[in-house]
């Protein structure tokens, strides 16, 4: 018997859950398409983290978008930590993608399939995927979960 999507829980066991099938679902997205799916959360107004969205549809990304005013409840919702916090939310196969992070940290992700909650890009560093510019900072991309965090992946300047 099929659950109707509308009486489906919105909770974080459903969305991070061992089920990436039902957290597929969850979210309205084929769990069998043959291009990696990734759910972003944005601000209408921001320049920024339509880059990243295009960054990521560049490098073989079904990106589906939803636009919210106020993010702060889905990240609340989602795991992430207030200090790893950036303008844009991501789910991917499972995991939260927060901020700027470039494709080939994400790919690296799902590759290995490590036990993490997810990755995180703090802030807006100057020439991450979506803030390119005449400048560039380096910048590490943070593994984040319930064993704590560290650098998964150094971007240099």
């Amino acid at each position: 018997m099929t659950t109707p999507r509308t009486t489906l829980a919105l909770t974080r066991r459903t969305l991070l859950g061992s089920g990436g099938g039902l957290l597929l679902a969850a979210w309205g997205m084929p769990a069998f398409a043959g291009r990696t799916q990734a759910k972003v959360y944005k601000n209408p107004w921001c320049g920024c983290c339509t880059g990243w969205v295009e960054h990521l549809e560049a490098n073989g990304f079904d990106v589906t978008v939803e636009e919210s005013d106020d993010l702060a409840p889905i990240k609340t919702l989602l795991g992430v930590p207030a200090h790893l916090e950036a303008c844009h939310t991501a789910v991917i196969e499972g995991y939260v993608v927060e901020g700027h992070v470039p494709a080939l940290a994400i790919e690296q992700l799902l590759a290995a399939r490590p036990a993490l909650t997810g990755l995180a890009v703090p802030g807006m560093p100057m020439g991450s995927p979506g803030m390119e510019g005449d400048s560039s900072d380096a910048y590490d991309v943070i593994a984040f979960g319930p064993d704590g965090e560290s650098v998964f992946l150094h971007v240099p300047a």
